[in-house]
């Protein structure tokens, strides 16, 4: 089977976004068992539960829903294990000091094939308050009122 080039979107995290403020973001590789990958290449995965930890200094994703292959019988994982993220050691420390800081979480922000290889986007962030939403719902509004105006105008 030949290899895929560029990047495939699997899924998506656009809740992130909304509830905090993406300071720095990271790809990481992702340790999975073959029967996960099957099922990722037919794009059964969700994010919108998911967190990332940092334990022994290791960094782990959790509540990450990979649907069970369905002809992988036997070999069929748990959909909500634990699973290793692979990122460097200077990396983990990093993310290790900042989570340390009042304030700071990792969150998945999406899960992508690049080539043939399953990646994920994490993300160091900072919860939003909740005037920081509404800020940003009427930013949203704003726009598409611009944006549906300047249609109504160009159509006459």
């Amino acid at each position: 089977m030949p290899k895929q080039k560029g990047e495939r979107l699997i899924a998506n995290n656009k809740k992130a976004y909304f509830d905090f403020f993406i300071d720095e973001k990271y790809e990481a590789g992702i340790e999975l068992h073959g029967t996960e990958v099957k099922s990722l290449r037919l794009g059964h995965c969700s994010i919108k539960e998911a967190f990332v930890a940092v334990e022994n200094g290791e960094v782990i994703i959790r509540q990450m829903h990979i649907s069970p292959y369905e002809k992988g019988n036997i070999f069929n994982k748990d959909p909500l294990r634990p699973r290793k993220l692979l990122l460097h050691r200077y990396e983990i420390n990093k993310l290790m000091g900042q989570v340390k800081m009042k304030g700071y979480t990792i969150v998945p922000l999406k899960v992508y094939f690049k080539d043939s290889l399953v990646k994920v986007e994490i993300g160091l962030a900072r919860g939003k308050k909740l005037y920081d939403k509404r800020q940003d719902i009427a930013k949203k509004d704003m726009k598409r009122e611009a944006e549906k105006e300047f249609k109504i105008r160009n159509m006459r």
